[in-house]
């Protein structure tokens, strides 16, 4: 089988067709537009048996693998990091060109069988989009709070309550009365930041509903998981993708960054907390473990049974986490299961 490596960048990309034997064929450089993947595809006709693997297929490559897909071919996506290591050892240096990039990425995929075939882009995409945009907005919205804050302080003696929303911000201000120029534009700057933040929060409104009807449509059974609600099982599920990408829940764990590192050395058996790993996904599991060992159910007694175990509070979270991360995985798989069984 042929396989053709994409090297993909922003405004141009380079393929090239690699026989299992290593021998490449003449390049082909297309600019990036709506014809790109037809210019592809009726390139790629010469060999009928072939497979397409581009590089960053969910960063930067992700316009033409998708479209790929879209036309019925079969993708394999390409970490940047296996490309680079495979150039380097292929050409013995670290010199790097477009075709150079595009038969590493070929090469990788002829000889790695674990990595991910993509696939369209699905209700987890849409849920991606809609818990990246709401992420954008409270972050906006968290600034402007505390620029409202600072002008507050010098508007009003003591500044504002600490949780300080719109409404109440609105209150405020109609009871100072400016008696300089610039204090007078202090406050026509406070007025205008509440407007944006009253614009903010309705935005946010707003995207909840959306999250909510694209979790309710999923299908997913998350919710019924104590300590996760639709925004956190949506950010799960947006974050996670299409499940069947991990082998196994001893998979999952280590990209979620709840498995713990093995470090034991001789007879001593020591296990360190994990840096690696989606650090937004083990930020969801996080908030659903610490709600966990708070309120009364198995995972509260999952905690406290570790404490018993004289573990620090940190060390029984992080088990209550893996446990957590292994719970979801199944619940995904088996969602994902449901939906792939024929209806009578």
């Amino acid at each position: 089988m042929i396989t053709i490596g994409i090297d993909p960048h922003k405004n141009s990309l380079t393929a090239v067709a690699v026989e299992p034997g290593s021998q490449s064929h003449p390049r082909l450089r297309v600019v990036v537009d709506k014809n790109t993947s037809a210019s592809l595809l009726a390139w790629a006709k010469q060999w009928p048996d072939r497979q397409w693997a581009v590089e960053g297929a969910t960063g930067l490559g992700r316009g033409i693998a998708q479209q790929l897909v879209t036309a019925g071919e079969m993708v394999i996506d390409v970490p940047a990091k296996l490309a680079a290591r495979a150039r380097l050892l292929g050409s013995g240096n670290a010199r790097k060109t477009d075709v150079t990039d595009a038969i590493s990425v070929a090469a990788v995929a002829q000889h790695n069988r674990r990595l991910n075939r993509v696939q369209p882009e699905d209700h987890t995409t849409i849920m991606r989009l809609l818990t990246e945009r709401r992420d954008d907005l409270v972050a906006e919205h968290t600034r402007g709070i505390n620029r409202l804050h600072v002008l507050l302080r010098d508007l009003h003696p003591g500044g504002a309550e600490v949780r300080l929303g719109s409404t109440q911000a609105s209150a405020l201000l109609a009871t100072i009365r400016p008696a300089t120029p610039a204090d007078r534009q202090r406050k026509q700057i406070a007025r205008d930041v509440v407007r944006d933040l009253k614009r903010h929060e309705a935005s946010i409104k707003e995207l909840d509903q959306e999250l909510r009807a694209a979790v309710n449509a999923s299908g997913t059974t998350l919710p019924q998981i104590q300590g996760i609600g639709f925004l956190t099982a949506a950010k799960i599920l947006a974050l996670t993708g299409d499940i069947r990408r991990f082998p196994n829940q001893e998979h999952y764990a280590s990209y979620a960054g709840t498995a713990p590192t093995d470090v034991s050395s001789g007879d001593q058996q020591t296990h360190r907390l994990s840096r690696r790993g989606n650090r937004q996904l083990n930020a969801a599991i996080h908030v659903a473990a610490v709600t966990q060992a708070r309120d009364p159910g198995p995972g509260r007694d999952h905690y406290r049974r570790k404490l018993t175990e004289h573990k620090t509070p940190k060390e029984a979270r992080r088990s209550l986490k893996r446990r957590l991360s292994n719970t979801i995985y199944r619940r995904i798989l088996a969602d994902h299961q449901h939906t792939q069984m024929p209806t009578a």
